[in-house]
């Protein structure tokens, strides 16, 4: 059991929970460019987790669970001390965080009440992500360069933030539900 957690594409993604302190600490005392530098070096561990994981021929169960929870960790604790220091307005922030509860809600009582397990997110589901992550990096990468791309990179990245977190919501709930009618019908046909 410990070999098949500790392996390499693991051991990465426990690491970038490391620089989740770091980066908030560096955020709150107004270090931007080191928390620029961290977030990268975190958005690194990531790709560089995947890629081992298919190299390697290491992909778990485990770290498919570990992964998202580690980027969840890292995203939701910047959008938090973005808008507690006001880098990004509220309202971004509690839609991330709604979202993000309502479907850990959902997931939590499909597995505790149903046989259910088929929670893959959606591509809306990884846009969303791909949006989250570009708006944290440019609103820190604002705040150390001030020009006129990174301004609009910034406006661009957290509306498309804005947008995705509603559209995958609601693919979220409409996917669920298809694939948990699909599922309770499997069962009952294989009941028969």
């Amino acid at each position: 059991m410990k070999s098949r957690f500790l392996t390499a594409p693991n051991t990465i993604t426990l690491l970038r929970l490391v620089f989740v302190p770091f980066i908030v600490i560096n955020v709150l005392d107004g270090n931007m460019a080191i928390a620029v530098i961290l977030f990268v070096l975190a958005g690194a561990s990531d790709a560089l987790d995947g890629l081992l994981a298919r190299a390697l021929h290491q992909k778990s169960l485990i770290g498919q669970y570990l992964d998202p929870i580690a980027d969840k960790l890292l995203l939701s604790s910047l959008f938090l001390v973005l808008s507690f220091t006001a880098y990004i307005p509220w309202r971004y922030t509690v839609l991330v965080f709604s979202r993000d509860l309502c479907i850990l809600v959902v997931s939590a009582v499909l597995y505790a009440t149903s046989t259910f397990r088929d929670f893959k997110p959606s591509i809306f589901g990884k846009i969303n992500t791909v949006f989250q992550v570009a708006a944290v990096f440019f609103v820190l990468l604002a705040e150390v360069y001030e020009l006129r791309w990174i301004a609009q990179a910034r406006r661009i990245a957290l509306w498309g933030t804005l947008a995705f977190t509603i559209i995958s919501g609601v693919h979220y709930v409409i996917l669920t539900g298809q694939r948990l009618h699909a599922s309770t019908a499997r069962s009952a046909n294989s009941a028969r």
